[in-house]
């Protein structure tokens, strides 16, 4: 599936920090628990993402070809002062312009350590895209404020998630990943699919195709080879419709399937089967 523009996912990266910084200045309680993270508080979670912002600043600066360790990360943790809003901020302002100038020099096709198959900077910058942007919308569930994210982000984020989970499962001995594709699962199949999407969005975000007059959609069989992805829209055991950012957040597990603005077709169970099953940390 068609990849976004490298400088499109710098300019998301510089964005989604900005978001997430109004969130720490807003007068959001640092301390309160993260509801879909409960591990974790907003300030734990803002430190979380912005030290794998700068994880990714050092892999990258340095050409990396084998990983780094936390430690190694400048200022990885974040600021000394604990409850600090200003020292954060400053933080993940700090945070936000060195990966985002790292990505920009290093351009999409600079070789560098990586996983999922991927050793370039092009992966790492659509990686922490979708780090930011889905930890973006747990620091504004936290805080109780809105979240909207671009059409264009939100679909790639969920082909995206689509592609690692796939890649877990053909490539890495994880228990989770390999239950989606037992005997009794295969050949059932789940449709993602996106009410408000604008008409030919993968059209346009691959530069070539035909737009559909149906919208959004990805189709997701589970087989005795692995799971088969496929865009477009198709009769599957269960289909979860809704607005694309609910449909991203849902699949995510960053909202309730029961949300009223969400639609859930056919076999349910197996919708949270998958979900139990890819969960983002």
């Amino acid at each position: 599936m068609s990849l976004l523009a490298h400088d499109r996912y710098c300019d998301e990266i510089a964005h989604q920090v900005g978001q997430l910084r109004s969130i720490v200045t807003s007068g959001a309680d640092l301390s309160a628990t993260v509801p879909t993270c409960p591990d974790w508080s907003l300030e734990q979670l803002v430190r979380h993402t912005g030290g794998a912002l700068r994880w990714v600043e050092l892999l990258v600066r340095t050409r990396a070809q084998e990983n780094v360790r936390d430690e190694q990360v400048p200022a990885h943790g974040g600021p000394q002062a604990r409850a600090d809003p200003a020292a954060l901020d400053a933080w993940l302002a700090e945070t936000g312009e060195g990966v985002v100038a790292a990505l920009r020099e290093a351009g999409p096709d600079t070789g560098v350590w990586g996983w999922a198959g991927e050793g370039d900077t092009r992966f790492w910058a659509r990686r922490m895209t979708h780090e930011i942007t889905v930890h973006r919308a747990d620091a504004a569930l936290t805080a109780g404020l809105p979240y909207e994210v671009a059409p264009e982000i939100a679909a790639d984020a969920l082909d995206e998630w689509l592609y690692l989970v796939e890649w877990v499962q053909r490539n890495l001995p994880h228990r989770a990943s390999a239950e989606l594709c037992a005997a009794e699962h295969r050949g059932r199949s789940i449709h993602l699919h996106a009410t408000d999407a604008p008409t030919g969005l993968d059209a346009e975000r691959s530069g070539r195709g035909v737009p559909s007059s149906e919208g959004w959609g990805r189709w997701v069989e589970l087989t005795e080879r692995g799971i088969v992805l496929r865009r477009g829209h198709g009769k599957a055991s269960v289909a979860l419709r809704g607005p694309l950012t609910s449909v991203l957040l849902a699949f995510y597990r960053r909202l309730p399937l029961d949300a009223p603005e969400l639609e859930i077709l056919g076999d349910r169970e197996l919708l949270e089967f998958w979900l139990e099953r890819t969960a983002f940390g």
